[in-house]
């Protein structure tokens, strides 16, 4: 069966798309949330053809935005020969099914979306298992969508009582599915948990990088660790969690570890199905919370990213700021910023110049050792 958000390596028309907005009290900077949709939709590698704006004060129960804007999004649809029309909301099951009838074309929630970014981005086997354990629950519920045959009986060996309808072959499969992904997924996590123990022994200490989306923590990475893990100015380039150890001075080292960019309201299902990347977060010593400080947006970025570490339990984890990109701010250079206590809070850096990068060593170095000093 196919579905908008497959794992290949297939080459595909570029689709035309259209991404709609809705505005409704409880969302507060709705423009930010809007040129962050835009930034989604681009990272999809579809041509977005146009941005659609509303207000609302409640979702329509069953098309969303309303019957009257329903209309007006199908004339665009067919005037503008859209492909694809992407709600950066997440819909119900019976709102998606009922605006693709009105439509006629297919239609992406924020959560789809979200997915098919991934199932692009996904390289390893780890992260494609993730990535289709998220997809077949997310599935599961819009199964009926494009089957004409649902209420056809089915029988055979193995299926039960004397029949059963497509769809409920089709959902029993994908729970069977499911389970399967979640066992390989349960061996993915004692692994980790093996290498874990493994630098407990060791008492080395795990730095773990967080931070929004496209703030720079793989180009920090690589400056750190000399590795070349790829770098893309766009949202979720790195899905899979990587680990160095980094010498900081010839008697301390630590593990640093790269991991998935955070964004706003990021689906459960996702966080659910990455709990295993997640968990190496959540099992850090310490986090370099890395913020981009050129974005005019960076406060209300890093208060998702602190909401994110609240849901996957690593809030109580000592956190230490790592604003970037001073290179493009004028009048700021790099420093080791302390608090009353005399401790690293925070340090402003460019990862892309050295001064700044050997700056950063040296404060995760007092850090390490503040460490060491604690556990011994």
């Amino acid at each position: 069966m196919k579905t908008p958000f497959q794992i290949d390596n297939t080459k595909v028309e570029i689709e035309q798309i259209l991404l709609v907005c809705v505005d409704f009290p409880h969302i507060p900077d709705f423009d930010i949330a809007v040129a962050e949709a835009v930034e989604l939709v681009k990272a999809v590698d579809g041509h977005l053809r146009q941005t659609v704006t509303c207000k609302r004060n409640q979702p329509h129960s069953a098309l969303f935005v309303g019957t009257g804007k329903a209309e007006e999004l199908a004339e665009m649809v067919a005037t503008h020969k859209i492909d694809l029309v992407v709600f950066n909301h997440e819909l119900t099951p019976t709102q998606e099914r009922n605006l693709e009838k009105v439509l006629q074309c297919r239609v992406l929630d924020r959560v789809g979306l979200i997915l098919a970014i991934f199932a692009q981005r996904a390289q390893t086997p780890e992260a494609k298992l993730q990535v289709e354990t998220a997809q077949l629950t997310h599935l599961s519920a819009r199964l009926i969508r494009g089957y004409g045959h649902l209420q056809s009986q089915r029988g055979g060996i193995g299926l039960k009582g004397p029949g059963e309808t497509q769809l409920e072959l089709d959902r029993r499969l994908i729970g069977q599915k499911i389970a399967r992904l979640n066992k390989r997924l349960s061996e993915v996590k004692k692994n980790r948990a093996v290498q874990r123990q493994n630098r407990q022994r060791n008492k080395m200490p795990v730095f773990a990088l967080v931070g929004y989306t496209n703030v720079g923590k793989s180009t920090l990475f690589n400056a750190l660790t000399k590795s070349e893990v790829l770098v893309k100015n766009q949202l979720f380039a790195t899905l899979d969690t990587t680990a160095r150890r980094l010498w900081l001075s010839p008697d301390t080292s630590i593990i640093l570890t790269d991991t998935v960019g955070f964004v706003r309201d990021l689906p459960h299902s996702l966080i659910d199905a990455f709990s295993a990347t997640l968990e190496e977060t959540a099992n850090a010593d310490i986090l370099l919370h890395i913020i981009d400080i050129s974005d005019k947006n960076y406060e209300e970025k890093a208060d998702k990213v602190e909401q994110t570490l609240h849901e996957i339990g690593a809030i109580d984890i000592p956190k230490i700021k790592i604003f970037n990109k001073i290179d493009q701010i004028s009048n700021t250079k790099a420093e080791i910023l302390r608090n009353n206590n005399g401790l690293i809070s925070a340090v402003r850096i460019s990862a892309i110049e050295p001064q700044s990068i050997e700056l950063l060593r040296q404060a995760l170095c007092f850090v390490a050792n503040e460490l060491k000093g604690q556990t011994q």
